[in-house]
């Protein structure tokens, strides 16, 4: 790995004393969209505390998208380069839970950030000040995506992307990261390629007929049915897919029947899909579909199927993802890295960035027993340990400020 330039070291150390000087004021800003969380497209108070903080700190605003925003700031160094960095706004439809968060949790009942979206945002916000306090330091533009909607179809990257604004503000690469449980503060964790997998979803209604449990041979057991067809979908992964390709197959919700003496007349199951191929995803559609279809027609049923497609695949650049490797080891040390074996099976609407743009996701320590942040993303407990700021501010404004290949050999 490259060492970097005394110049760059002096940046490196500067930007690591500016996040812990405005630390205290990102707690304070993630602490605050934590209480007041809101919904994927109806982000519009949160938005509104977004472009109030970046106005104040110099941006320029737009607005691509009724809720979140692009904000971009023009370098003091002439130069082509055109670098956006990302962060997702939107919470979940979860009733939080836990004593660590009680002095800021989430006010509105059935809503909050149990996945890190406030932390993100708190971090960009953190960002943009520092590269504010920079702005003669900037090489070329700065772009800032606060985007809205990561955790609901269609997915507000597609929208960005759609919008065309990236293009028009001439990005070149794209970085974006997540909260991650599994890590501590002060851990980055990469891998080149492969990173996140492509999230599907899918439903299956069982149409029987209906009648007194005490007479089950004059009816159409959906239930019976539809344990049926859960068991049969565990097939697909262990004997359709190629043992060296990656997928799962999981049935996450099942609906029937209104009482325990009732036979349902019909009966529904609900699931996802997790794949890395194009080719690997149509296979177990396929498959999906046959199954339900015909293990409903075995017992005289009838089965309507729904599939809809997600993200894609999160894929990484190689040479950003060796930008986020080489300036976080300058930054924080190289036992601050940890080069993955393996992707997360979870999805990510940054995907849509990186089929238009060269970039890298990388994942943010924020797991530790102190703050009780260990719980696994969309868990009612979910928190993170604010320290990860520290961490997540300096490389993402490092990624701007310092030009130089931190990431290859020399």
């Amino acid at each position: 790995m490259k060492k970097p330039e005394t110049g760059d070291t002096t940046l490196f150390r500067h930007i690591a004393e500016l996040s812990g000087k405005i630390y205290p004021d990102m707690v304070k800003d993630r602490r605050h969209l934590h209480r007041y969380p809101e919904l994927s497209f109806a982000e519009y108070e949160t938005t509104r505390y977004i472009k109030e903080k970046l106005t104040g700190l110099g941006y320029a605003i737009h607005s691509p998208t009724p809720t979140g925003c692009v904000a971009v700031m023009e370098g003091g160094i002439a130069s082509s380069k055109v670098t956006a960095l990302r962060a997702d706004i939107d919470a979940l439809p979860i009733l939080e839970d836990g004593d660590a968060k009680k002095d800021f949790i989430s006010l509105k009942p059935g809503i909050s950030h149990c996945c890190g979206h406030d932390l993100h945002t708190a971090n960009l916000l953190g960002t943009a000040a520092i590269l504010s306090a920079n702005k003669e330091r900037i090489p070329g533009r700065v772009v800032l995506v606060f985007q809205p909607g990561e955790e609901k179809l269609p997915g507000g990257a597609s929208l960005i992307c759609e919008s065309g604004i990236l293009e028009d503000l001439g990005v070149q690469q794209i970085y974006g990261l997540h909260t991650d449980p599994n890590g501590e503060p002060g851990k980055i964790g990469i891998r080149h390629g492969r990173l996140m997998a492509k999230p599907d979803e899918f439903s299956v209604k069982i149409k029987g007929m209906g009648g007194h449990a005490a007479s089950p041979h004059t009816c159409i057991d959906p239930v019976v049915i539809i344990s049926q067809i859960v068991i049969q979908l565990q097939t697909i992964v262990s004997r359709n897919v190629n043992p060296a390709d990656s997928a799962v197959v999981t049935v996450g919700k099942i609906e029937a029947g209104t009482a325990h003496n009732i036979i349902p007349a019909e009966g529904s199951l609900f699931g996802t899909v997790r794949t890395f191929r194009t080719e690997t995803a149509d296979l177990i559609r396929r498959r999906l579909a046959e199954i339900a279809t015909c293990t409903a027609q075995s017992y005289g049923a009838v089965a309507e199927f729904h599939y809809e497609s997600g993200y894609p695949a999160v894929m990484n650049y190689p040479e950003q993802t060796d930008n986020v490797i080489g300036i976080a080891a300058s930054l924080f040390g190289p036992e601050s890295v940890v080069v993955m074996d393996e992707p997360y099976m979870a999805g990510e609407d940054f995907s849509y960035y990186l089929q238009k743009f060269k970039g890298a996701f990388f994942f943010l320590g924020s797991g530790s027993q102190a703050a009780d942040s260990q719980f696994a993303w969309h868990h009612p407990k979910y928190n993170v340990d604010e320290k990860c700021l520290l961490t997540g501010s300096a490389l993402m404004a490092s990624l701007v400020l310092v030009e130089g290949d931190y990431g290859k050999s020399e």
